[in-house]
């Protein structure tokens, strides 16, 4: 009888991503990953204790992966911009887990869910650079700018309409000019 192949953990997580990255979450299950693996589901549970540990696990990943794409931009000059199409580039090329990440129920509201973001402060600190603003009103127009580009992220991740990069980058540059002309012009009201 021939030995058994042995498969570890990130064998099963990247099987796991990669059915995630091409068809959703919902299709990932033990028989699923055992299949792509061509093995029993035995190696997935002797490695997690459960499909709620497996899942984690993949979630992580995704995450990671989603860091990574943000972190890219964040020494470039026009960092927060760089930023803001990172994410709409991110739902763009990795709709199934932009899904996931950005697109589900939960009961926060606006500041909470984007404030529970690990990266969020490197992205408001990239914003003061760019706009001049003092962190705590930084803090207040990426609310706004971050509601917006998640709409356009949401549009290109559903693919419910087609836009080129270049358009994207236009929209997302005149937009947010835009949004912060107003933002100082409120400011100076109060």
């Amino acid at each position: 009888m021939p030995p058994t192949k042995k498969f570890d953990k990130e064998t099963i997580v990247a099987t796991a991503y990669t059915i995630v990255k091409n068809e959703g979450f919902g299709k990932v299950n033990a028989r699923r990953i055992a299949k792509e693996l061509g093995c029993s589901v035995q190696p997935i549970f002797h490695n997690f204790t459960s499909m709620e540990e497996l899942n984690k696990a993949v979630y992580e990943k995704i995450y990671n992966k989603y860091k990574e794409y943000m972190l890219q931009k964040e020494n470039e000059e026009n960092a927060y911009k760089g930023m803001g199409l990172s994410y709409i580039k991110f739902a763009s090329y990795y709709p199934e887990f932009f899904k996931i990440l950005f697109m589900q129920k939960t009961a926060l509201d606006a500041q909470e869910f984007i404030m529970a973001d690990s990266i969020v402060e490197n992205v408001i600190k990239a914003g003061q650079k760019s706009t001049g603003l003092s962190y705590e009103a930084q803090k207040k127009f990426h609310i706004h700018v971050w509601i917006f580009t998640h709409g356009l992220a949401c549009l290109v991740a559903t693919k419910t309409i087609h836009v080129k990069e270049k358009e994207i980058e236009d929209l997302l540059g005149q937009t947010v000019r835009q949004m912060l002309i107003g933002y100082k012009i409120e400011e100076k009201k109060v």
